[in-house]
């Protein structure tokens, strides 16, 4: 099972086949005839046995581990290591995470922090000292490169996604902001710390919106816009 997940640990089983064991006894010269005429007696297959080998067997996905829960304060090197972690499925804005350079609660300590609907990916490196996360699913870690099935239409009001894990390079357009939203917001982004450094580029498209996420990104976010699809 991979480290860390914005998620609860899955319990793996495995069906086990019982075998019968049938004892035979002493036969009489009777009986050993009769059995020649009717053919050695095959056993018959254990019901619900598999026909395939145990090898080729199909075996269950392997989930991710939560590396930390969606609520507390963690110490960096002692409850999580730096790295990538990711929570997913938060609906609202009640999700919030603080990233912090000291644990003095103070506003100045403040590295990055961000209200999250849908996902969020955060990049912990050295430099921070605590992370925060209040009302948020479950965090998981997440490999340095990235992996997975692109999609190539995404909700628009589904924060972050991963250039070339969860969402393909390419145009896409949005017929901008969603109705009863506080306005449509995207942003491309370098990387997961959160910095303004971090921002590639980003808008508040108030019409139709069109953006060209390049191979390069790293992330692509979206708060209060329709489904963005891709074009080209």
């Amino acid at each position: 099972m991979s480290h860390a997940s914005k998620l609860a640990r899955t319990v793996l089983t495995g069906t086990g086949v019982a075998l019968a064991l049938i004892t035979l006894g002493a036969c009489s010269d009777t009986d050993t005839d009769a059995s020649k005429d009717k053919g050695s007696a095959k056993p018959a297959a254990s019901a619900g046995a598999s026909q395939k080998p145990a090898a080729q067997q199909e075996q269950p996905k392997e989930q991710k581990k939560t590396a930390f829960k969606g609520n507390g304060t963690f110490e960096v090197g002692k409850d999580l290591k730096p790295g990538t972690y990711r929570t997913t499925g938060n609906g609202g804005a009640g999700c919030y995470w603080e990233l912090a350079k000291d644990s003095s609660g103070e506003l100045d300590s403040i590295i990055a922090n961000d209200n999250v609907t849908g996902s969020s990916y955060v990049t912990v490196t050295t430099a921070a000292k605590t992370l925060k996360t209040n009302d948020c699913k479950d965090w998981e870690a997440v490999d340095a490169k990235p992996s997975g099935t692109p999609k190539t239409e995404i909700k628009g009001d589904g924060g972050m996604f991963r250039v070339g894990a969860d969402i393909a390079p390419g145009t896409y357009k949005s017929g901008g902001p969603a109705e009863g939203s506080a306005g449509c917001y995207w942003e491309r982004a370098k990387d997961a710390e959160h910095g303004l450094d971090s921002i590639a580029a980003n808008d508040n498209p108030t019409g139709p919106a069109v953006v060209t996420v390049s191979a390069k990104d790293g992330y692509f976010k979206t708060t209060g816009c329709t489904d963005w699809k891709k074009t080209g």
